[in-house]
């Protein structure tokens, strides 16, 4: 009998989470039955593409909350599981926030909880893994202990490792069934917090793309196409791309920024290229779809990310997966993607002229582009495949709800066929270290 599961997070589908798309996806395409859940609904102009909007029809949304839908959950739980019901709100009471509003909003998540309990128990689902480790991680947690079945959760960083006694990481931790790092930076960040008894249940399962689905991109003559891809808020410092583009629009005068994304900071970003004198050379398009973003990357020539804090980004690999070379910042997890110099540049974040001097060497270079685009494609394809990817993490998920141990990087076929499962006997037991230090015959790192 096949796996079912439930798959849930605060505001699902999103048109910038569509690596959790792509992990339910693949997921589905292994024989795992999956339900989604979402706390609240999200705005129609997240669906920009038919995967969002096909993945808004079939989730079930918990806000806004009924009153009856409430109370008859409850007064179910609290008649036919009196004890765990108690256990949950105990344990709602016990990972709340200091001060008032943190306290109503921890009685909110306990309401929250008992409609997901009943809907994973009602819909006969086994376990819940939950993406993001703040609020509905919350939620999971308790719902978890209040229905009687298993947790786990993905964590990304960087903003839950700003407040991670807030979040109580250290109780998720160590009720999780298994928690899922996106990287060994992430796994890292997340030990600080996490019980020492926990660590061997911290598993690095990277996000990942189809790299099939992204033409490879032939590098000739002079570049003249940059893009970025991001929400458009301080922390992604597009304010330093602006102003390297000043300084190189003076060398390269056809040189074109495509921005591509939404956000808090979209007017001020506008207004701030209007006073550069760069209205010609950079263009605000919005939201895409993740065929518009494939489409676009398929004739750009550089892709530059100039990130103050991430986990490790989706669109990088995105960019990588289409052959087109990258240039980001030495922050957090993402030398764990980019390979400096390479499959692209690394350099000191809110550094103007370091940014603007890699652009430009770029931008002369078609033979070094045309090498980083496919080293960059290269590593893509070995190590953040989504359906390579989405096997580790059954993999994973097999192994602990069958009560085994598991690799913190378990070792599948690099190229798994869709309809094949995974092998979880073959899978070797780890002592919780931190580092990923072996290579397999395969070729992909493990413990």
């Amino acid at each position: 009998m096949s796996l079912r599961i439930a798959y849930m997070t605060g505001e699902y589908p999103r048109a910038t989470d569509t690596f959790i798309q792509r992990e339910i996806a693949s997921l589905r395409a292994s024989g795992v039955h999956i339900e989604t859940i979402s706390i609240r609904q999200t705005p129609i102009d997240e669906h920009v593409g038919p995967e969002q909007r096909s993945e808004a029809e079939q989730t079930c949304y918990i806000l806004p909350i009924s009153p009856v839908r409430v109370l008859v959950s409850h007064l179910k739980f609290l008649f036919v599981s009196p004890r765990r019901w108690i256990t949950a709100l105990r344990l709602a009471w016990k990972t709340r926030a200091h001060g008032f509003g943190a306290t109503m909003r921890q009685g909110a998540y306990f309401l929250e909880a008992a409609l997901v309990a009943r809907y994973v128990n009602r819909n006969r689902l086994t376990h819940l893994h939950n993406h993001f480790a703040n609020s509905s991680c919350t939620v999971a947690m308790i719902a978890a202990a209040m229905g009687g079945f298993t947790f786990s959760f993905t964590i990304h960083g960087p903003a839950i490792f700003f407040e991670p006694q807030r979040w109580r990481i250290d109780e998720k931790c160590r009720r999780a069934l298994f928690v899922s790092c996106i990287s060994a930076y992430c796994r890292s960040q997340t030990m600080i917090w996490a019980p020492l008894e926990s660590w061997n249940r911290l598993h690095i399962i990277h996000c990942g793309v189809d790299p099939q689905k992204y033409l490879s991109h032939k590098h000739s003559g002079q570049g003249t196409q940059l893009m970025f891809v991001g929400r458009l808020a301080a922390v992604k410092g597009l304010p330093i791309l602006l102003d390297a583009m000043k300084q190189l629009v003076q060398k390269h005068s056809k040189l074109k920024l495509t921005v591509v994304g939404d956000g808090p900071d979209r007017i001020a970003l506008e207004k701030r290229t209007r006073h550069l004198g760069l209205g010609d050379h950079v263009e605000f398009v919005g939201k895409k779809s993740q065929s518009e973003v494939a489409e676009q990357l398929s004739h750009t020539d550089i892709f530059v990310l100039p990130s103050f804090a991430e986990g490790v980004p989706v669109v990088l690999m995105e960019a990588m997966a289409a052959g087109v070379p990258v240039i980001a910042t030495r922050i957090a997890g993402i030398a764990e993607l980019v390979d400096d110099g390479n499959s692209g540049f690394l350099v000191p974040p809110s550094d103007v002229g370091a940014l603007a001097d890699r652009i430009h060497q770029l931008l002369e270079d078609a033979e070094l582009r045309e090498s980083m685009g496919q080293a960059g494609r290269e590593s893509v394809q070995q190590e953040f495949n989504i359906q390579t990817e989405a096997g580790r993490l059954l993999a994973v998920l097999s192994a602990r709800l069958a009560g085994n141990e598991c690799a913190i990087r378990p070792t599948i076929d690099a190229n798994p066929s869709s309809d094949r499962a995974v092998n979880t006997d073959q899978l070797s037991d780890s002592d919780g270290a931190d580092s990923v230090d072996t290579v397999a015959s395969n070729g992909i790192p493990v413990r």
